[in-house]
């Protein structure tokens, strides 16, 4: 891929990323949630009460931040902490009523942001989409061990194209 390819993706990606947050954190504020708090919400009316540290894992968030979130969402009243009881250390979290009714708002307003973002597109492109973005984020997820470069600044290994 020469620069000028790679620079329209890059900038394309950026773009969405950015904008789509701010209209997300737009459309959150009027529920008094910030990014983040949407995606933590959603996730456990998914899967149901859970460790905090499987939570952070779920939401590929660094615990400290899923700690400031499940803090601020407590102190709201839309989730509760109790202790695990195999280890007192770790904390359960789970809905309240009151979280449960956010997640259906929280729903109809995920619902619009992706028709907005989706407008203008054929069907077919919208069903393969999440399927295309799931793999570009595997593609350059921090966490996968074997890099395909190395670190920037490194040149290609031979053979790789």
């Amino acid at each position: 891929m020469d620069f000028e390819q790679a620079d329209a993706v890059n900038q394309a990606i950026r773009l969405l990323s950015l904008r789509h947050r701010a209209r997300a954190t737009a459309l959150l504020a009027p529920l008094g949630l910030y990014p983040g708090q949407e995606a933590l919400l959603l996730e456990l009316d998914r899967t149901g009460a859970m460790i905090q540290a499987q939570l952070s894992e779920a939401l590929g968030c660094e615990p400290p931040s899923v700690t400031l979130m499940t803090r601020k969402l407590e102190a709201s009243g839309h989730i509760r902490r109790k202790p695990a009881p195999s280890d007192k250390r770790a904390s359960i979290v789970e809905l309240t009523d009151s979280g449960k009714a956010l997640v259906d708002r929280v729903k109809q307003l995920w619902c619009a942001l992706a028709e907005e973002t989706v407008t203008g597109l054929p069907a077919e492109t919208v069903a393969e989409l999440p399927g295309i973005l799931n793999t570009l984020t595997d593609n350059v997820d921090t966490r996968r061990p074997d890099r395909r470069y190395g670190l920037i600044g490194e040149s290609r290994r031979a053979g790789e194209r």
